[in-house]
């Protein structure tokens, strides 16, 4: 019997990376400086939805996806994984991380060994593995199974990361810039298989991408991290409904602000556009109207921008 979906919780997370070394092509070493991955990240994952995990580079979305594979520890606070009412820490753990699959842009595949060695692998650990559908993707996203990941183009390597993402039908799936090299139809592809496998059995996917646009019509809920802290962890409707445009005369859309935080303005001539934090009322949006202000919606990408832009100003 299939899984139930595997939701997640982290309370009071905090991830600190000790300095560490590297070999330099000139075969000195050099120090990298820890850092801190997550400072104080606390947010639900809910169980049975696609999730997008968004977050500017180097604010934490690979540490946070990373804690929930276990592939890290935190320093300080919890993180559990699993179904409602079984939800365990997932370090060391065979039973959680067994239903956990995470996908990085390499695919994580066995550098050394063809393509079709690295899903036997994945097929003897994941529980629930489709070997059909892994054979149906591969034709789609023609992989030659027969290949070394090393003899493979960057978006094939992507596509057999997605593949095992897909068909492993693990309750809790985690796709990491799985796109990245892949071309847009192979991207269209991967998105409607996507949404298609999600539908027939259900699961938890947490998606990131740096691609919003394009992804966010299959967001069910929406998670920013923002230089370490969790800036927001909601439903996308909810999201969508956090802020909203102005465009019109610079006086009459000023009248309209209404002391709210700015998050974007530009100006062409006596136009002004100004996306603003909040929701208008009624009577604010029968004003806009009397005033010959157009009040537009904005998308998720662009209030993902605005929300975690420090330059953002409040009028």
């Amino acid at each position: 019997m299939t899984t139930a979906p595997f939701g997640a919780r982290l309370d009071d997370v905090v991830v600190r990376f000790g300095a560490s070394h590297r070999m330099l092509p000139n075969g000195l070493l050099a120090r990298d400086e820890g850092g801190t991955g997550l400072d104080g990240a606390s947010l639900t994952i809910r169980p049975g939805t696609i999730t997008g995990v968004l977050g500017r580079n180097g604010a934490g979305k690979t540490t946070l996806l990373s804690l929930l594979a276990a592939f890290t520890r935190p320093t300080s606070g919890t993180v559990v994984v699993g179904p409602e009412g079984a939800q365990e820490d997932p370090w060391e753990n065979p039973w959680i991380t067994s239903g956990t699959q995470l996908v990085r842009e390499s695919g994580d595949l066995l550098n050394e060994e063809k393509v079709r060695t690295s899903l036997r692998y994945y097929a003897d650990v994941r529980p629930d593995w489709s070997a059909e559908t892994a054979e149906r993707l591969l034709d789609l996203f023609e992989v030659d199974v027969r290949k070394n990941p090393s003899a493979l183009s960057r978006g094939k390597r992507s596509a057999v990361g997605a593949t095992i993402g897909l068909a492993s039908r693990a309750p809790l799936t985690i796709f990491d810039e799985v796109y990245l090299g892949m071309d847009a139809p192979t991207r269209y592809a991967f998105y409607d298989e996507l949404l298609a496998d999600y539908a027939e059995h259900p699961r938890t996917i947490l998606l990131s991408s740096h691609l919003v646009e394009e992804v966010e019509r299959l967001f069910e809920d929406v998670v920013v991290v923002d230089r370490g802290r969790v800036l927001l962890a909601e439903s996308a409707e909810q999201m969508r409904a956090r802020g909203f445009s102005l465009t019109g005369s610079r006086d009459a859309v000023e009248r309209l602000t209404g002391g709210r935080r700015v998050l974007h303005r530009q100006q062409l001539g006596s136009t002004v556009q100004v996306t603003l934090e909040g929701a208008l009322d009624d009577d604010e949006r029968a004003a806009a109207r009397r005033a010959g202000v157009e009040v537009g919606t904005v998308p998720v990408q662009d209030l993902f921008v605005r929300l975690t832009d420090p330059r953002s100003v409040t009028s």
